[in-house]
């Protein structure tokens, strides 16, 4: 079964999504992580960069805060159930997802006492470094196993809300 599927079935369509979901996610949150880098790199005074980058990190660190609370809660549950073998990998990425929030509270403690925009770029940084090797692991182990997937919930229930 593929993208060629020639069913016609709902159910085929389903069970491929998850797949796309997952990949469609994590580009739109990659692309909110440029966006927040762009208003720091804009050179505007630090205050207003600042103001800006307060929208931007709200809307990103939201944005990635909900997309790793949904799969812990709903995606991450189904795979184990389906999938017993892959224990161990969802462990990693919930570490993953604990250690990505801690640096989501630095960003955000770095805002909130109106850092320097070099500041700021060190904890985007770290925190796209780490997100984009969260991501990619995450890809390599799942996309596979999300192609064959049977789970009956809202996409944005379970990958957040982008």
């Amino acid at each position: 079964m593929g993208e060629g599927d020639s069913t016609g079935t709902g159910a085929a369509a389903r069970l491929v999504a998850w797949s796309r979901e997952l990949r469609t996610t994590h580009d739109k949150l990659r692309d909110a992580l440029a966006v927040t880098r762009q208003a720091v790199a804009a050179g505007e005074p630090v205050a207003p960069a600042t103001r800006q980058l307060l929208l931007y990190c709200h809307g990103f660190c939201a944005a990635l805060t909900a997309h790793h609370e949904g799969e812990d809660r709903e995606l991450f549950p189904a795979v184990a159930a389906q999938h017993p073998e892959l224990r161990d990998t969802l462990y990693y990425l919930r570490q993953d997802h604990s250690m990505i929030a801690h640096l989501l509270g630095g960003l955000q403690a770095a805002v909130d006492s109106c850092a320097t925009p070099a500041e700021l770029d060190r904890h985007l940084e770290g925190l796209a470094a780490v997100m984009e090797s969260h991501f990619r692991y995450e890809e390599r182990q799942l996309l596979p196993i999300l192609e064959t997937l049977t789970l009956a919930a809202d996409p944005r229930t379970v990958l957040g809300p982008l």
